[in-house]
């Protein structure tokens, strides 16, 4: 499988996720931030349909409470996952990967919960803004490295490339892959370049009967 993790800017339209998908479009996946969909689902879900490309990212329902929801935009541009804010996790599937989802803070306020889902192998993480601080960069990285060793599975995530949190004057972007015995193979900050994460399950049935899952090969390739 073939994922694109993306750090944009915040914006009103979709043009870089746009010129994500027009530039790779070879990824099976397009990983993007916390919100970065605003209003635009419909839109989000017709490029989705166009490229062949499964959107992972969060938007908003400006009249709900939480507002923020994690989304995932099958490649066929049928939205197959939609949970609000600080519920408990949901699955989908492609390509044989069972995939979950995280937002921003969700990491550290209330963990992982797949009390209903059993095991998956790769849980996205779509964060908002950058880190405020140093020690807060270093703190979800921790924390991301322990749900992937507790659920042993990959986790991933990535913020926008600017924006703040309320009136910080730090802002940290962020994007990561860990693989699921806890190696960190991306960490980044203040980097915003897109990557391209390459994944390969080495024995699809070992993992299908629940034995460990470090047995894939993580190749990650930053790109311009």
């Amino acid at each position: 499988m073939k994922i694109i993790i993306g750090q944009p800017k915040l914006e009103q339209q979709l043009l870089q996720l746009e010129a994500e998908l027009k530039q790779h479009p070879e990824a099976d996946v397009l990983l993007f931030p916390e919100g970065y969909l605003n209003q635009n689902v419909e839109e989000a879900s017709r490029l989705a349909a166009v490229y062949g490309t499964m959107i992972v990212s969060g938007h908003r329902r400006l009249d709900e409470r939480p507002k923020d929801r994690s989304i995932i935009i099958s490649k066929a541009g049928k939205t197959v996952l939609e949970k609000a804010k600080y519920t408990a996790a949901e699955v989908v599937k492609e390509q044989e990967w069972t995939i979950s989802t995280l937002l921003c803070d969700e990491l550290v306020l209330q963990g992982f919960r797949n009390e209903n889902i059993g095991r998956v192998d790769m849980i996205m993480h779509s964060i908002g803004v950058g880190m405020f601080s140093e020690e807060q960069y270093t703190e979800w990285i921790e924390e991301a490295r322990q749900m992937a060793i507790q659920n042993q599975c990959i986790v991933m995530g990535a913020s926008h490339a600017d924006g703040s949190y309320r009136d910080s004057e730090i802002s940290i972007p962020i994007a990561y892959c860990i693989a699921p015995d806890g190696q960190v193979v991306l960490a980044s900050r203040n980097d915003t370049r897109t990557r391209l994460i390459i994944l390969d399950k080495r024995n699809p049935a070992d993992l299908c009967h629940g034995v460990a899952g470090n047995d894939v090969n993580i190749e990650v390739i930053p790109l311009a």
